[in-house]
């Protein structure tokens, strides 16, 4: 399970995309590189849009992480890119915007490449600070480079144009601008990257009045806290290790939360608690939650479980700002996860329940834990780190 120090850094990331209207394909590609040591983000804006522009995003986010990853240059990297592009027999040119926020987790130093992109929106103390930049040419080409140092609180976004012209043609008749921009995001108080980055995009697609001139996309790295949550799903396949798994779970650090009656009655016991479950139906498709002294929620199991994936798949589809105030089951665990944790740890009791099992599936591909397995695997996207604890 997760264990971290106070002085760590979590980078927590989110981006969002909006394709041109009637397009299938988004022309910007966002790719996130990570190590142990180092955290790469890019950003590209193909020329155009549609397919062509989507292979030129693409290649160039590919080739940009790769190398930069591999340890190759700024100038290695740049020189690369811009030789092997295509070029667009139609305009003549090979061409595709560049943002790349690159991390040295070991100092906390980014270092911030930008070629053609609108500049970087860098939020210290609530306050969107232009940057100091030195300019390099790299094959006859202007590029922009930054290195700062970062600190908790600090947010980075890189956007491809479809920002900073948000509304032409529709509400704004020269777009949204940068400055505009800019005081917007300060007006922003969101402590995480997801619902910070989304209000961004949701505005666009308002200013679009949801139809996209122009493929747009944002991608916001926030440092923070690290924050870690504990889930315990389903009781322990042996039910000897009922009291060590309790007594395990209650010593690990940071939030709380239980899902599912078995689980939460055996947590009960173990403590000498009562189970006090609420009555009123705040969702009628989620089932009432309940209380136990010492946790930060207690939720039934598989339809909760069930209605919190389909929120996360809402959530990684749509760019439309989720509710996360409801205060149904599901929603509560949502904002839990996906707000409020950097770390997830889940703890999974292999015990089988009969109602949730399949009987043309193997014993082990419980319903249960096909369900949980999808809901880490979006969380995972998200840029959640998730541990699992089989019981």
């Amino acid at each position: 399970m997760v264990k971290l120090t106070n002085k760590e850094i979590f980078y927590d990331i989110s981006k969002h995309s909006l394709n041109k209207s009637g397009e299938e394909l988004c022309g910007d590609n966002v790719e996130i590189f990570e190590s142990k040591d180092k955290l790469i983000v890019v950003l590209a804006d193909g020329l155009g849009s549609g397919v062509k522009a989507n292979i030129l995003s693409t290649l160039t986010t590919k080739i940009a992480g790769t190398m930069l990853e591999k340890g190759n240059s700024i100038e290695e990297t740049l020189t690369t890119i811009l030789k092997t592009l295509p070029v667009c027999k139609v305009r003549k040119v090979a061409y595709s915007t560049l943002g790349i926020i690159q991390i040295d987790k070991k100092t906390n130093i980014a270092s911030i490449i930008e070629y053609d992109n609108p500049p970087i929106f860098y939020k210290r103390n609530n306050q969107i600070i232009i940057l100091d930049s030195k300019k390099i040419t790299i094959n006859n080409k202007n590029i922009k480079l930054t290195s700062i140092p970062i600190r908790v609180g600090d947010s980075l976004t890189l956007v491809s144009d479809g920002v900073i012209h948000a509304g032409v043609g529709k509400i704004l008749n020269q777009g949204w601008k940068w400055e505009n921009v800019a005081v917007f995001l300060e007006k922003q108080d969101k402590k995480n990257a997801e619902t910070y980055n989304r209000s961004l995009i949701d505005a666009c697609n308002n200013l679009y009045m949801e139809e996209p001139g122009d493929d747009t996309t944002a991608v916001t790295l926030m440092a923070i806290e690290p924050k870690i949550t504990n889930v315990f799903t389903g009781p322990p396949e042996d039910k000897s290790k009922d009291s060590t798994s309790v007594k395990n779970f209650m010593m690990q650090s940071g939030k709380k939360i239980i899902c599912g009656g078995t689980a939460a009655n055996i947590f009960a016991r173990e403590l000498g608690e009562e189970v006090h479950t609420s009555f009123g139906y705040v969702d009628r498709d989620v089932p009432p939650i309940a209380h136990i002294d010492g946790l930060d929620l207690v939720t039934e199991g598989i339809l909760t479980l069930k209605k919190l994936l389909s929120i996360l798949n809402h959530l990684s589809s749509s760019t439309d700002e989720f509710d996360f105030e409801k205060k149904d089951g599901a929603t509560l665990l949502a904002k839990k996860l996906v707000v409020e944790s950097t770390h997830i740890n889940i703890w999974f009791g292999k015990a089988l329940n009969p109602a949730h099992q399949n009987p043309e599936l193997p014993v082990n591909l419980s319903v249960k834990l096909n369900i949980v397995g999808k809901i880490s695997n979006i969380l995972k996207k998200m840029g959640k780190k998730v541990k699992f604890e089989y019981l």
